[in-house]
Order: C-alpha cells, then structure tokens, then sequence
C-alpha cells in the first residue's frame, strides 16, 4: 500500500515496489482473504481471470500469519513490532488475564491506542486523496476497523452487486485509492478445507468478481490483487493440557491454533519459570514446535526490527509455532477450534507466502 498510494502521489509514502506513477489517478486493491501464493499453481483451472493477471511476485506476510496482524502491516505499512497487532487474540496488559480478540474486540480497549499508527488512509485523505474502503456492512463500526482502517470512507456491500456499484462509484474520483475485502476463501477453508468443493466454489467466487472488476472499472484503473496469509489443512491436533503437561504454569492462552502466545501469570517475571516452559514444550513435541520466549522472539525479529514497549507487553511470556500440519488447541475451546480443516498463522511458506497480481484496464 505504501508503494500504491505513493504512486497516487502520497509524498511520505515509499514506493518500495518500483510502480511509478498511477496510470490514471485510479488504484483499486482486492484483498481476497486466504489466497495464499499457492493457489493458483494447484488451482489455476478455477481460477481464469486471476491467472490472466499480471504475477508481480510473492509478498511474504508479518507474523503471524493472521487476519489481524497482516490487515494492520498492510494498512500501516508497519510491521507488527511498530502497529502492536501481535496475533488474533493476545492478552490485554495489566488486565487480570482478560485477552482481546482483534476482530471482535473489546469496547474497554481504545483502537486509536491499541494501534497508534497512523493509517495510510488517514496520510492519503489529509493530502487530498479520496480512499474507500468496502466490505461487508458488519465490520463498518468495528473495533478492529477503528484501528487499522481508519481515515478511509467506508461502504458496506455484502452482496456481490452491491459490491461493484461501490467499487465503480468510488472509482469515478481522482485521484482514488479502492480497497475491497472478501472473505469467502478464508471462511471456506476454514470450514471444509483447502481444495474442498465448498472452497473451490469460493475461488470460483472471488475469480469472477475479479472478471467483474476489470470489465466494469473506469478505463485506465490499475487493479491489484494481494491476501493476508494462506492456509493449511490440518494434519495432528494437539490439545494443550489434555494427556500432557504443556499447560503447567500457564495462566493465560491466547494467539491462535498455529501460533500461541503462552502468558505465565504470576511467574512471568521468572526467567528460569519462562525457560522451564520452553524445554517442557521441546521434550513433549520436538520438533513440531518452534519456541520462543518473549525477549528471543524480539532478538530474532519475528516482529520486525522495532519493537515498542506497548508491543512487547502484549507478546506471550512464550510464544509456540506449530510445524508441519499440527495445530495446537485450547483445551476450553477444542471443540470449536477442532472443527476447523483450515488453519492460518504460523510461519510456513504457504501460511506466510501470498500473491501480488495486477492489470491495468485498457
């Protein structure tokens, strides 16, 4: 985005991606939600108008591999050591153990505190250009929208239609920055699984509004087409504290099944606690976990180079990264999170690894 919008002529913006000026003051991207790199080469046959698109490359996602933390690094142009959206769910410092869902958030929490950073939208519309944001009507008043969309005028459409006559109308301004959001893909492969029929019916979707978007959008619109993680299907489940001992000194669980943020409570502070978790961990699952503690996980800068005070209050005292196609499952909600085929978040080539696509209509 900071590369698009620089193209839009946003002065503080870099463009790290070389794309030069606008071709005609008109930038739309679709964020299709799921579309991991991958896709297209084991699902091309289903995808046509995606294939015709123009591959500029693979984008390797922040961590983790989440709606979240990636939707936030995206509409910043930070990563998550800067913005703070440390994963899907994390603990709230200083709370009494109580965890925020990033999507559905908690109106204890002040969004423009939360993520201090100023949005790209809010940097473009100060300098006079018109940004809009469309997606399903439930998100408009969100805590999460708040926090990482904020500065752009949004347009909730949860119907394909009303989508295009959205996206179309908005176009009409120049110079004009359109981002479109679905999340069809992301809830089917959830659900069903990767490369399910309801899944592939998904692609079929997101691939003919693609189709719809170059043929109804405003000569000369540039169309990008990018996502927030890919995703894999499940293999083992592990169901922490059930038949093992992974939860002993755990007070708090948060993150999500590929990628966990492990709070110690009242033994936080302790060095030796912290380092007693982690070898516990390695002993039961060797290498079907990557550990870290909070201080390793900065040092190694799984969350960018810069990490704030906000930020690492928030990480986990212990963070565990699921390998292979292992998940691991809170035991108060293993039912939920056992139903789901699809799983995102870890640091996997095809959970971190999505596509940048893009067409200039003639």
């Amino acid at each position: 985005m900071p590369s698009i919008f620089s193209s839009l002529g946003l002065e503080t913006a870099n463009d790290a991606l070389g794309v030069g000026s606008s071709p005609s003051g008109r930038e739309l991207l679709f964020l299709i939600d799921g579309f991991g790199a991958d896709v297209l080469a084991k699902h091309a046959e289903h995808a046509p108008n995606l294939l015709s698109l123009v591959a500029m490359g693979t984008v390797q996602t922040s961590f983790p591999s989440t709606t979240a933390t990636s939707l936030a690094t995206l509409t910043t142009g930070e990563m998550p050591g800067t913005h703070g959206m440390l994963g899907y769910t994390v603990q709230v410092p200083r709370s009494g153990g109580r965890v925020l869902n990033s999507l559905k958030w908690d109106e204890r929490v002040d969004p423009a505190i939360w993520q201090p950073v100023p949005t790209l939208f809010e940097r473009a519309m100060a300098a006079g250009i018109t940004t809009t944001h469309i997606a399903a009507k439930r998100y408009e008043n969100s805590g999460f929208t708040r926090a990482v969309f904020r500065g752009a005028n949004y347009r909730g459409a949860n119907i394909v239609s009303d989508m295009l006559s959205e996206t179309v109308a908005a176009l009409s301004a120049a110079p004009s920055f359109i981002y479109l959001y679905v999340n069809d893909l992301d809830s089917a492969g959830h659900s069903d699984g990767v490369g399910s029929e309801k899944w592939i019916a998904a692609l079929k979707g997101v691939d003919a509004l693609v189709g719809s978007l170059i043929d109804k959008s405003p000569k000369g619109t540039r169309i990008w087409v990018t996502a927030d993680h890919g995703m894999i299907n499940v293999e083992e489940k592990i169901v922490m504290g059930v038949d093992n001992d992974l939860l002993t000194d755990i007070s708090v669980i948060a993150g999500e099944p590929r990628a966990r943020h492990l709070y110690l409570g009242e033994k936080a502070g302790s060095a030796a606690a912290i380092d007693e978790v982690i070898q516990r961990w390695r002993q039961s699952l060797g290498d079907k976990v990557l550990m870290h503690s909070r201080a390793t996980a900065i040092q190694s800068g799984l969350f960018g180079s810069d990490v704030s005070l906000d930020a690492a209050d928030r990480a986990g005292d212990v963070i565990a990264i699921a390998r292979g196609g292992v998940v691991l499952l809170d035991p108060m909600r293993a039912d939920k999170e056992g139903e789901m085929v699809g799983h995102h978040g870890g640091d996997s080539d095809i959970e971190s690894s999505v596509p940048l696509l893009t067409n200039i209509k003639p």
